[in-house]
Formats: structure tokens, sequence, C-alpha cells
């Protein structure tokens, strides 16, 4: 049995840099962490992996050879191994193409039950990539998975958060899970873990190792566009109104009507 976790680097939120070129984030030589929620998806597959015992479980990421870094990271937290899926040819994928890039990886893998992902990624908060590929590989999904009620080697009883409460899904696997930070508690890497981790390789597929086509990946592949990035001006210095508020909502009423009217 297989559990993919994919996962991403992303930049810390105070060093974001803009490619002002291409209007893409700049990650090479930036200092980066794994995406938030993903640290919840790696524990999720771990406790899996403990739950049901006999099972592998494989983190994977897409980025720049830097982003081996974090796979080693998932290494140490108890991950079984780890793949980069690194190719000039991915720059500048959107959600779409990336979504299509990870959904064909995880077919080279193949023999997967479960793949894991957290609920968005801190540096696009789209949400989107998840979902994509549950798309791309035709299998079933649960988004915003907050608890694990039971899982067995074909479905899993899950807990979906909603902005009422949660549903309770039932879920034939192979399917795809979306988790948010309500699920567990991610777990500190052992000393083992980081021994493992520091000798561990990690292999990086290409493009053309994971039988991409070529029209689906990187800006070719993608719909969405960023046509422009800029800092929006300072607001202005508003006005205060002051007197009595009977008075005052009279002139603020008439001072909307003004603006909308004219």
């Amino acid at each position: 049995m297989k559990i993919l976790v994919f996962i991403k680097q992303v930049p810390n939120t105070t060093d974001v840099k803009i490619d002002p070129v291409t209007n893409t984030l700049k990650r090479e030589g930036v200092d980066s962490i794994i995406n938030p929620f993903d640290m919840y998806a790696i524990e999720e597959a771990i406790r899996v992996k403990e739950k049901l015992g006999d099972a592998e479980v494989i983190a994977v990421s897409m980025g720049p050879q830097q982003a081996v870094e974090a796979l080693k990271e998932a290494i140490s937290m108890g991950c079984d191994r780890a793949i980069l899926i690194s190719d000039r040819k991915f720059a500048g994928s959107d959600t779409w193409a990336t979504s299509y890039t990870l959904s064909q990886a995880a077919k080279k893998i193949g023999d997967y039950t479960i793949i894991f992902c957290g609920k968005q990624a801190s540096d696009g908060d789209t949400a989107q990539v998840g979902p994509g590929i549950s798309m791309h590989l035709d299998i079933p999904q649960v988004t915003y998975v907050k608890k694990i009620e039971k899982i067995t080697v074909s479905s899993a009883v899950v807990e979906r958060m909603t902005e009422e409460g949660y549903d309770i899904v039932e879920v034939p696997l192979p399917a795809v899970l979306t988790v948010v930070k309500e699920i567990n508690e991610p777990r500190l890497p052992s000393l083992k873990g980081k021994m493992r981790a520091k000798k561990a390789e990690i292999p990086v597929w290409t493009a053309e190792d994971i039988g991409c086509d070529e029209k689906m990946i990187g800006l070719d592949g993608s719909p969405t566009r960023v046509v422009k990035i800029f800092t929006p001006p300072p607001r202005g210095g508003g006005r205060l109104l002051e007197g009595d508020p009977a008075e005052t909502a009279k002139e603020l009423a008439g001072l909307i009507k003004k603006e909308i009217i004219g």
C-alpha cells in the first residue's frame, strides 16, 4: 500500500519576491519552508501508515532543486522516501498545470491508495491543486478533512469541516484528501529521522520522466495568467464627522448619496 503526500516549499511570508518580467514568485535562493498546511498532511499520512501497518509513505514535491530540503524534512518526520519533480519546463505553472504535473507523477508511482495534500498553499491560497489532482486522476476527493474516523485499504470515513460544523463522508479508495490544521499536531523530527534524512537520496523526475504533454505544463499549459502585480496606492486621509449623532448621520447619508448618484 502506497500513501502519497504532496508538499510544496513556499517562501517565508516576510521574504516574498516577484519576478517583474514573468509576474511569478522568485523561488531560487529564497529562504523557504514547507507549506504549513502540508505539515498536517505529512503527519496524517504517517499516522495512517502507523494505523494500517503495511504501508509506505512517499513525499512528493514539484519545484526547484532547493525543494530537496523540504523533502528531507518530510523524511525526518517519518516519510519512507521522497521524489522531487523538477524541470525548467514547469516554470510559471498555474494550479491547473501544477495539478496535471503532480497527477502524472502519481501515475508513474502507481498503486497508490491515498493522496494527502494540505488544504491550500500559503503563497497562493487557491485550494485548487488537491481537487485538480483528483480530477486529472479521475478519483474521488474529500476536501477540508478535519478527522479520519475509520480507514481500511478500500475506504475511509472522514469528517469534513464546513462553515456550519462538519459532514461525515465515506469515500472509496484511492482518493485525494486535503486536510486542515484541526486534524492533528505535526510531530517534531526524531534524531534517527534526521540521520536517515541526511543520508537519503532524492530522485529528480523531469517532465519527460513522468510523461507530461508539454502543452499542459508551465506557462504554455496554464490557462490563467498573472498579467500585472502592483502595490495599491495609499488611501487618502478620509474625513471625520463630529457633532450631534442625528445630524452626523444625516450628513453622512447625504455624502454617500452624493458619491453614488452624483
